[in-house]
């Protein structure tokens, strides 16, 4: 049997950027499949906080990690958020509130979890030719990757969308709350010990405080044609 050729497009870059929104338009366009790592760390977290899993013992994080069963559902076409399915159950709705993102963060930083997760976000690359989101996949998870963005924007940029999504679920939004938070996990994203929050060298960084969507899309997609030969 002849190996199958897969691609891996990376895109990094802090909360509220637009990771997810760009990451969609460019697997839609390049017909490649989304990989929302993000969307696996808020399961994971859903999960160690449901079960009352002591974060702070490394054996106990691991061995409930090994009772489960992740899997990812398309983009809803509604809110665009990937589905989430764990151990049977549609957590997809459960793992979206800001206080989630948080927790997820928290997670992120455990061994165990990282270990995990980066293993299945890696079989994941080995089917299909994949865009990964996330913090790390340029760096850590997919670090041969064909090609790497980092994006980036102001705090109030990213509160300001991230609140209009919110409002557009119809669900209240303190943007005062939400930008504390939001600065309290870029820190907190950026300081841990374990594949911290940065750019790869080898990524295109692309600031997107005064970019629309259509214009971030266009910038990565002219960047892929430039720089490969698919």
């Amino acid at each position: 049997m002849s190996e199958v050729l897969t691609r891996v497009i990376t895109i990094d870059g802090p909360a509220g950027v637009g990771k997810s929104t760009i990451s969609r338009g460019v697997a839609a366009r390049l017909g490649f499949t989304y990989l929302d790592t993000g969307a696996m760390y808020r399961a994971v977290a859903w999960f160690l906080r449901t079960e009352g899993t002591d974060l702070d013992n490394p054996d106990e994080v691991e061995a409930a990690l090994d009772t489960i069963s992740l899997k990812l559902k398309p983009a809803d076409r509604q809110n665009g958020d990937v589905g989430v399915v764990l151990n049977g159950e549609d957590i997809s709705a459960l793992i979206r509130s800001p206080e989630m993102s948080m927790l997820a963060s928290s997670v992120s930083k455990l061994v165990p979890v990282r270990k995990k997760l980066t293993a299945l976000q890696r079989r994941a690359g080995e089917h299909a030719s994949i865009v990964a989101e996330g913090r790390d996949t340029g760096t850590v998870v997919f670090p041969e990757a064909d090609c790497k963005f980092f994006l980036d924007a102001t705090p109030a940029a990213r509160v300001a969308r991230r609140a209009g999504q919110l409002r557009e679920r119809g669900e209240a939004v303190d943007e005062e709350k939400l930008l504390e938070m939001t600065i309290a996990r870029d820190r907190q994203d950026r300081e841990r010990a374990i594949a911290p929050l940065r750019k790869a060298d080898d990524a295109v960084l692309i600031d997107t405080t005064d970019m629309n969507v259509e214009q971030v899309l266009r910038e990565i997609l002219e960047t892929v044609v430039k720089t490969t030969e698919w």
